[in-house]
């Protein structure tokens, strides 16, 4: 059940590259959710509808913020790059400050004002050891024991990154949901499928875990860069072409930063009675 005083809630619908979220300001109002409650908000039909729903509560030490996760389905998510920028150009509008550091289950994330309204957050150093994605056993993760023989990449949740001739004739439906679920991942994986289409410049398309297909990701094009990089195809500053528009990532000694646009689409309240309905 959510709870606070005047029995609504506020929230914000932001997307990245029409990445979608719902946005919950923790620090302006108590908030308790349930799984029950991240689904209905999550219905594009009977509820506002999302591919994340994420929380901002108080930072703690130097942090600005501290940030939770949730899957439509209910799970949590231990990263989300494309509402971590979107989160960050709100606060850095609402302070007036032109960076800010931000808690996730993923760790500590500097994010910035990159110019031009663009959103620069650094999503940190790739997990490439197997044990680390995670998978179930020791495997090479540059190529993986699965037909197509795709990477695995983790960057604060698991991924699996295949390299096609033509990622549009990927029916991803299919293979994502496949994919998601595959016994060499005990946590399920995001799914990319990728196409080299110029120097530097890959076409992506992505099933996220607990959501299905998405237009964008910010963390699967971490994820794809980093893997495409790491078989030759690439060098370490990708433009990746996404379902919902273009993003650029930039794997550095530091970590992995990740620039685009972002979007505050609108802000409302909650009904108080169809919030006791779905409590």
């Amino acid at each position: 059940m959510t709870r606070h005083d005047s029995n609504t809630l506020a929230f914000m619908k932001m997307h990245g590259l029409g990445n979608d979220f719902v946005v919950l300001d923790a620090r302006k109002q108590p908030v308790c959710v349930t799984a029950d409650l991240v689904r209905a908000i999550g219905d594009r039909h009977m509820g506002v509808g999302f591919d994340q729903l994420a929380i901002i509560e108080d930072g703690a030490d130097s942090a600005d913020a501290r940030l939770v996760f949730y899957n439509a389905d209910g799970s949590t998510a231990g990263a989300c790059g494309n509402a971590t920028r979107c989160i960050a150009r709100y606060l850095m509008e609402e302070t007036g400050a032109s960076d800010v550091v931000l808690v996730t289950e993923r760790g500590t994330l500097h994010a910035s004002d990159a110019g031009g309204g663009l959103t620069s957050v650094n999503m940190g150093h790739p997990h490439l050891d197997w044990q680390d994605v995670p998978l179930a056993r020791a495997v090479d993760t540059l190529q993986l024991p699965i037909e197509g023989s795709p990477t695995a990449t983790g960057m604060g949740n698991p991924h699996c990154t295949f390299f096609v001739d033509d990622a549009e004739a990927v029916d991803l439906e299919h293979k994502g949901a496949q994919i998601e679920h595959h016994p060499l991942y005990p946590k399920r994986t995001n799914v990319q499928f990728a196409s080299v289409i110029g120097n530097n410049h890959v076409r992506m398309r992505v099933w996220e875990r607990g959501v299905g297909v998405t237009l964008a990701s910010g963390s699967s094009s971490c994820a794809t860069a980093v893997a495409a990089a790491r078989r030759g195809l690439t060098g370490r500053s990708v433009t990746l072409e996404l379902d919902g528009g273009q993003i650029n990532i930039d794997w550095r000694d530091d970590g992995v930063w990740m620039t685009g646009p972002t979007a505050h689409v609108f802000s409302g309240t909650f009904n108080a009675a169809w919030l006791e309905s779905v409590s």
